[in-house]
């Protein structure tokens, strides 16, 4: 039996999703899946579960930080299914 699920999602995936989303002024996407262990870490294919996203984004502007997480998280949402398993969020 083959598997349908989509295979675990790319920095420059998540990078694509939070430009089209949020139009950051700043962003930087890292693949921090290596570091724990008893997940699955970062392959060949350059997958992973545990990522840290560094974001400035106009839209944040005037809102409280549970928003613009709320914001961060919503653009980030197809690749849950995936297999993505933690985001760490840091707004600049």
């Amino acid at each position: 039996m083959t598997s349908t699920a989509a295979p675990l999602p790319t920095t420059a995936e998540l990078e694509a999703a939070l430009r089209k989303a949020l139009a950051p002024t700043a962003l930087e996407v890292i693949d921090e899946s290596a570091a724990h262990a008893g997940h699955a870490g970062a392959n060949a294919e350059g997958r992973g579960t545990h990522f840290r996203v560094r974001i400035a984004s106009p839209l944040f502007e005037g809102k409280p930080r549970v928003a613009r997480h709320r914001l961060v998280y919503d653009a980030l949402h197809v690749f849950i299914a995936q297999g993505l398993h933690a985001i760490a969020i840091e707004v600049l």
